[in-house]
């Protein structure tokens, strides 16, 4: 497999986070910065109701958070050395070798978090992701990812590799929401409590 794109361009994502598998699972936090915002989507979960997380990592600490409190929780992800590591830590769980776009696993999930992986694809993809969120979110399910915090591209890095992210406006993210039967609950830009990250909380409508 070719390495890690020095341009930084979409199409580079794979190949970094395949290569930077365990620098990128070494540096990840396990502060739980996020720990208000799963609370938030946690809240609007029926007890043992199943999650969907996409772009899942090695599976700490999100995936964990959700089943340590007794949730069946499906991870997907592009990078297998990512997902084997998640499948070493939690392997009663159920782990997906898959790009998230046009996924279609063929059932319905009580919450979906796309938490630092969505922001990876171009603009065009992102906005082709909500039928993906709509079609895999049971009715009155949540949603929740996060983004940049308007409408623009930047390039960031994982263990000194380019990795491209981009960002519609919030306005262009509430109206996909909106077009796919998915109610915005909560956003806030640059939340300095996570982190600086721009978050949304979204539940699809009963």
């Amino acid at each position: 497999m070719p390495g890690p794109d020095p341009t930084g361009r979409p199409e580079g994502i794979r190949a970094v986070y395949e290569a930077k598998a365990a620098a990128f699972d070494r540096q990840r936090g396990r502060g739980l910065s996020e720990a208000a915002w799963l609370d938030r989507l946690h809240a609007l979960m029926p007890p043992g109701g199943s999650v969907l997380d996409l772009g899942c990592g090695a599976g700490e600490p999100i995936a964990r958070w959700f089943v340590e409190r007794g949730h069946p929780l499906t991870g997907v992800d592009f990078s297998a050395p990512m997902l084997a590591l998640a499948r070493a830590r939690l392997p009663a769980q159920d782990w997906v070798l898959a790009d998230m776009r046009g996924l279609a696993l063929g059932r319905r999930f009580d919450a979906i978090v796309a938490w630092d992986s969505f922001f990876h694809l171009a603009r065009e993809d992102q906005r082709a992701m909500f039928p993906v969120f709509a079609g895999h979110l049971a009715p009155g399910g949540g949603l929740l990812f996060t983004t940049g915090p308007e409408d623009g591209e930047a390039i960031g890095a994982v263990d000194g590799a380019p990795v491209y992210h981009a960002s519609l406006s919030p306005a262009g993210y509430a109206a996909c929401l909106e077009a796919h039967g998915l109610t915005a609950r909560a956003f806030v830009a640059e939340d300095p409590a996570c982190g600086g990250r721009t978050v949304w909380l979204a539940r699809g409508r009963v």
